[in-house]
């Protein structure tokens, strides 16, 4: 559907690109032109991802802890020692658990929102001042999840992925004068080896949920990564500051309150 070369020329950053939704994204951007950055705590991870990914195009690695700073900044200037350029940010790196609001602990609470909050506000804020800002260009793609009716089970997450995307809006206004483009995707329930890390009884709910989605499945990395290249292409080059779900309709459709429901039970 798109252009072999359409990416050429084009240095992409993906964060939590060692596995999964980023490993996704990361290997159209290759398969399209693009040389690739893949970034996670996970250096085992990151050393066979690039190799398998190097097969058909440029990828290099380097380990980087999104919550903290010190570790970002390592990344962007290690980035401009051995590349020069960044041209598009793809925050995709996060993590979350299961529990009710009233058993979270603080503890819990502040992982969830270090991470997945703040550690994408920190990564388009180095990146931006170091690349985009100063080059009078940029794109940048936050990967959020289906939060617009709540998350219940998971306000942490759903807290901090609503914090994003109301990021992506006002960075989008505050970035155009430097032709900084930020858009976001919002994830339904998508099949990859991170489902397995959940208990037995969640993975029997996830499949019992699978059915009702009204496209009568989950979705793929692949429908993950083919949103995020449309929104860093020039095919979206007047979107900036919008957040596409990419679910099967679960964000107008289904019960909200199911996995709650499953967790008290739990617990």
């Amino acid at each position: 559907m798109y252009s072999k070369g359409l990416f050429k020329g084009e240095v992409i950053l993906v964060t939590g690109g060692g596995t999964g939704i980023g490993y996704g994204i990361a290997e159209l951007f290759i398969e399209l032109g693009g040389s690739v950055i893949i970034t996670s705590r996970d250096e085992s991870n990151l050393e066979k991802s690039s190799k398998e990914l190097s097969k058909n195009g440029e990828c290099y690695y380097k380990v980087c802890d999104i919550r903290k700073t010190e570790t970002i900044e390592d990344l962007i200037n290690w980035i401009d020692k051995k590349i020069g350029k960044l041209d598009i940010l793809v925050n995709n790196a996060g993590g979350q658990f299961p529990a009710p609001a009233e058993v979270m602990s603080q503890k819990g609470w502040s992982a969830v929102i270090n991470n997945n909050l703040n550690g994408t506000f920190n990564m388009c804020h180095s990146s931006a001042n170091k690349f985009f800002i100063p080059q009078k260009e940029g794109n940048i793609v936050n990967i959020t999840a289906n939060v617009l009716r709540g998350f219940p089970g998971m306000a942490h997450t759903g807290a901090a992925r609503a914090g994003v995307e109301n990021l992506t809006k006002t960075l989008g206004q505050e970035w155009a004068q430097y032709n900084i483009r930020i858009n976001s995707v919002a994830p339904g329930i998508i099949s990859t080896s991170g489902l397995n890390s959940y208990p037995e009884v969640i993975k029997s709910f996830f499949k019992n949920i699978e059915k009702k989605n009204l496209m009568n499945r989950f979705g793929t990395p692949k429908d993950i990564a083919n949103a995020v290249i449309f929104l860093a292409s020039p095919l979206s080059s007047y979107i900036s500051g919008v957040t596409i779900p990419v679910d099967g309709l679960d964000h107008l459709s289904g019960d909200r309150m199911e996995l709650f429901n499953l967790i008290k039970k739990l617990i």
